[in-house]
């Protein structure tokens, strides 16, 4: 949070509406369907079942039945959570004889999954790629 953000009053005088920040701000923002599918990708991981699963799928692809072991859920519901995971694009499925075998979409996903785990962890900056994505979203300012 800037220093300004914390002096400012809870009530604007200035009409806020019409401040340059704002208007900035208004001009960064993504066409809502971009928000809609953010919210999406972050609501499916919000689901302990689904983010075990996306965690499993980091270091190796995993078939419906491995998923099912790992999770300790049916093949059949692990099914249904694969299911929403591969309509956000977050993982790939293939197919070998009769085996289904799952693996993360791409690299996006298990950066997604390394920031998640390592905030948890440590709390800090502390994942390889970490600095290069801070330098792409440099202006945004965060708090602690």
């Amino acid at each position: 949070m800037s220093a300004d953000a914390t002096t400012q009053p809870t009530n604007c005088t200035e009409g806020c509406e019409e401040h340059p920040r704002v208007a900035a701000s208004r001009a960064r923002l993504r066409d809502d369907a971009i928000y809609r599918d953010l919210a999406a990708i972050f609501h499916a991981l919000g689901d302990p079942t689904r983010a075990r699963i996306v965690s499993s799928l980091l270091h190796e692809e995993l078939c419906t039945c491995d998923l099912a072991e790992l999770t300790g859920v049916t093949e059949s519901a692990v099914s249904q959570h694969l299911r929403v995971l591969r309509a956000l694009r977050l993982i790939k499925s293939r197919r070998a004889g009769k085996q289904v075998f799952h693996s993360l979409d791409d690299a996006h996903v298990a950066l997604l999954v390394h920031i998640g785990l390592s905030h948890l962890r440590e709390g800090d900056a502390a994942h390889p790629a970490m600095e290069r994505l801070l330098i792409q979203v440099a202006p945004v300012e965060v708090s602690h």
